[in-house]
């Protein structure tokens, strides 16, 4: 399997850059033309699956992206509360899969619905996340707080079951997010770095994202691992950073 686990392919969210399309910054396209199929068949995992309407206009946008790129594509589906069957085979069946950006439980509980972690353990194409796709990629994925209440509710689950893809938990849009406050709190300082002992936080701006071939795990562009007492910047763009081979238990 060849892994994108990216913060926001198609340029900030904040438009601090004007970005047409895929995001070169950190030779993204270039390295998803190592490895894409001529006329591949893609599909779309929804992070909303009852918002048909905005799904399909996802969909679209994605297919204008491909195109202008010239990444050839036979069929794009996009699965939602629409799709009846989606089993393994099915899956697997595909050559290009992308996770879809939106709020984290929303979509880990569509894709454990859909068996997801099951059926990508044996995939062998590309898999691109973004945002909170990147997030559910993860073995155990942290729900990063994000909605009012989220991180006041002693109900709400901060770690939760994800696709076993990687052990990173990747914090996307880091230059938005970092100085931001959440029910009257530090959203990293008081609310995320305190959940970082003993794992892998890796804080990404847009633009950064990390590749993982056959499980060999490599950073490009500008990021940070976030520990329990503040934040270490490990690499900056135009840079890479291997990361190691992923080892599982």
């Amino acid at each position: 399997m060849v892994l994108f686990l990216t913060s926001s392919p198609t340029g900030p969210l904040d438009n601090s850059r004007i970005v047409d399309g895929f995001d070169d910054k950190n030779r993204l396209v270039e390295n998803l033309r190592r490895f894409w199929r001529e006329d591949s068949r893609c599909l779309m995992l929804a992070a909303d699956p009852h918002d048909t309407e905005f799904n399909d206009i996802l969909r679209d946008e994605m297919g204008v992206i491909l195109k202008r790129r010239g990444f050839s594509f036979s069929s794009l589906e996009i699965w939602d509360d629409r799709t009846t069957e989606f089993s393994a085979s099915r899956v697997r069946s595909f050559d290009f899969i992308l996770l879809c950006g939106g709020h984290v439980p929303t979509q880990n509980a569509f894709l454990d619905k859909l068996d997801m972690r099951q059926s990508l353990s044996r995939f062998d194409g590309i898999v691109m996340g973004i945002s909170a796709g990147t997030m559910n990629c993860a073995d155990m994925v942290y729900a990063q707080p994000e909605l009012d209440g989220e991180s006041l509710d002693p109900h709400y689950r901060r770690f939760i079951p994800g696709l076993d893809l990687t052990d990173i938990n990747i914090l996307p849009h880091y230059q938005m997010l970092r100085d931001s406050h959440l029910d009257g709190k530090r959203l990293f300082e008081d609310i995320t770095h305190p959940d970082s002992p003993g794992r892998f936080f890796l804080a990404l701006p847009d633009g950064s994202y990390v590749l993982s071939v056959n499980g060999q795990e490599t950073l490009y562009g500008e990021a940070w691992r976030l520990h329990e007492h503040g934040a270490e910047k490990i690499c900056r763009d135009g840079q890479t950073l291997a990361l190691g081979i992923r080892r599982k238990n």
